[in-house]
């Protein structure tokens, strides 16, 4: 089934007491994009977050918008380095000493070496926060598939209607085209008659000429070919792998057909239809800008 380009997904998930929550949405484009706005936690798995992306979606303009918080009860990865606050509260004291500064060492006077703080069991809090992402990540891809396959099945509906009205039109150009060889052989031997009065007719060349205009007027074999492009469109649509530049292309070469029936017409019904035709294969292609 085909899928849409234009989507929204969201996805939640809690490990260790860290939770994450990834949105991802798409529009239109004639390739994958993927952008992405990332907490520095995950900015150094931004290449792989992306790389997952790329392995479900094919084609559309992604973005990306994480978010990271660590619940109160979940452990910080921070711990008192023991021997540096001791040397860094002598000095302190030895320099209020030096000075005969009066007033006592307090803990905010601690707080602006960094040294006394050491990091712990980074390692498995990343972990943690890579797990959470992952799954909130592959739930919001999994929202997203549904509403874009969700949309995708809309238009499809709309294309098969469009494709039978198609067909309607063929058979009657078709039954139309097949009425204007006898007119036009009439119209051409009282034509004929006209122009050479009471003069006798080759009949050898006349039946040359008639054959040469039925040739020019035969359409069947646009009709063949245009019939062709809409059972392969149809089959493209219930394809399981992404049809968007396939159904495009098919598109172009219908659009090519009707072109060549309208130039090989002269029947003002016939223009009148390959005029509707033409409107629908537009509003085919326009929905199509739409498609994975």
């Amino acid at each position: 089934m085909i899928t849409s380009m234009t989507g929204f997904g969201r996805g939640e998930a809690t490990s260790g007491g860290v939770s994450v929550a990834v949105e991802l949405r798409t529009v239109n484009s004639r390739f994958l994009e993927v952008s992405s706005r990332l907490p520095g936690v995950l900015s150094r798995r931004e290449n792989e977050i992306k790389d997952l992306i790329r392995k479900r979606i094919a084609r559309g303009k992604v973005n990306l918008l994480a978010s990271v918080v660590r619940e109160e009860s979940a452990a910080i990865p921070l711990a008192v380095n023991v021997p540096a606050a001791k040397a860094c509260m002598a000095m302190l004291n030895q320099l209020r000493k030096t000075a005969r500064i009066k007033e006592p060492v307090k803990i905010e006077h601690l707080l602006h070496f960094s040294e006394i703080f050491e990091e712990q069991g980074t390692d498995n809090l990343e972990e943690m926060e890579w797990d959470a992402t992952l799954q909130a990540l592959n739930a919001s891809i999994d929202g997203l598939e549904e509403m874009r396959r969700g949309e995708g099945g809309e238009l499809a509906r709309d294309f098969r209607k469009r494709i039978a009205l198609l067909e309607e039109q063929l058979a009657a150009v078709e039954t139309l085209s097949k009425a204007q060889v006898p007119a036009e052989r009439t119209r051409l031997r009282e034509r004929i008659a006209q122009l050479l009065e009471d003069q006798p007719v080759d009949e050898g060349r006349l039946e040359l000429e008639i054959a040469l205009l039925a040739d020019h007027l035969d359409v069947t074999e646009e009709c063949v070919r245009f019939r062709s492009h809409n059972k392969f469109f149809l089959a493209a649509i219930d394809a399981p792998e992404p049809a968007g530049r396939k159904l495009n292309f098919l598109i172009q070469e219908m659009n090519r057909e009707v072109n060549t029936i309208g130039s090989k017409s002269n029947a003002t019904e016939i223009a009148h239809i390959v005029v509707a035709m033409k409107e629908e294969l537009e509003k085919i292609r326009e929905q199509l800008q739409n498609i994975e």
